[in-house]
């Protein structure tokens, strides 16, 4: 089985046909896939939505990119969401949070105050984290090792060698998706066929980042086994393997997952 274990299935891009959608990732062999939240605003849609559909599990968070929009108040209810949530199966952990250095106009203050207030949570219920670390994955990291948190995953990687075995070495796990699928992101393909297998984990973060055979198009949680497959040949593997072994990685990743029966 594959796991996608970043996939925006609450997104308005899926209004139409979500159930659809759920339903082709699990014929395709995706048994679980983490819909992490981006702000309170929709809390309670990635909580509901992972009730609803096989095999969906939801995280809580305020993603880096919304702060502007947060209130402080907003960790308070975060807070209270996650006490909440502690005993149902579906909730995984901490996420989408982390810190976001390429868009403009972002406050980079106010993104710190957001991001060490999730990371303390994190730490204070002992759950992993789902990072945003858009060129910011030196900074993320400094959060990470100040908090001494250990487990989570470092989404849409793409950073140097060094920073990815920093990443390793803190106890956080890669995340790779469609963006390996095209030949010219060089550093992306190398970093997916030369770092420890024991690293990775899949994504799609659907519905963007699609595969170099959806160019421009909407992605989906059923292009996982796909985007493995171009993996697997970068490593010189079978597909099952990479299956099995990326899913291994996803539940030492996330180990609440295993909290949901197949």
């Amino acid at each position: 089985m594959w796991i996608d274990t970043h996939c925006h299935l609450d997104a308005a891009e899926f209004d139409a046909d979500r159930d659809a959608v759920a339903a082709a990732a699990r014929g395709a062999g995706v048994a679980r896939v983490v819909i992490p939240a981006v702000g309170r605003e929709n809390f309670a849609m990635v909580r509901a939505l992972a009730h609803r559909l096989d095999g969906a599990v939801y995280a809580l968070g305020i993603h880096p990119m919304y702060t502007p929009r947060a209130l402080d108040g907003d960790l308070d209810v975060l807070a209270a969401e996650v006490e909440a949530s502690l005993a149902d199966p579906r909730f995984v952990g901490i996420g989408e949070i982390g810190l976001d250095h390429f868009v403009p106009g972002l406050d980079e203050a106010r993104q710190l105050h957001f991001y060490d207030a999730q990371l303390r949570l994190a730490r204070d219920f002992d759950l992993p984290v789902i990072c945003h670390v858009r060129k910011s994955q030196d900074s993320v990291l400094k959060g990470l090792r100040r908090h001494g948190l250990r487990r989570g995953i470092a989404h849409a990687f793409n950073g140097s060698f060094q920073q990815a075995q920093a990443f390793i070495g803190q106890g956080l796990h890669l995340g790779f998706g469609g963006n390996l699928t095209f030949e010219r992101a060089l550093q992306i393909r190398r970093l997916a066929a030369q770092l420890p297998l024991e690293s990775i984990v899949m994504e799609t973060d659907a519905p963007d980042i699609a595969p170099s055979w959806r160019y421009r198009e909407r992605n989906t949680p059923d292009q996982v086994p796909r985007i493995g497959e171009v993996l697997a040949g970068l490593r010189g593997l079978a597909p099952d393997a990479l299956a099995l072994g990326t899913t291994a990685n996803a539940l030492a990743a996330l180990p609440r997952l295993a909290l949901l029966s197949a």
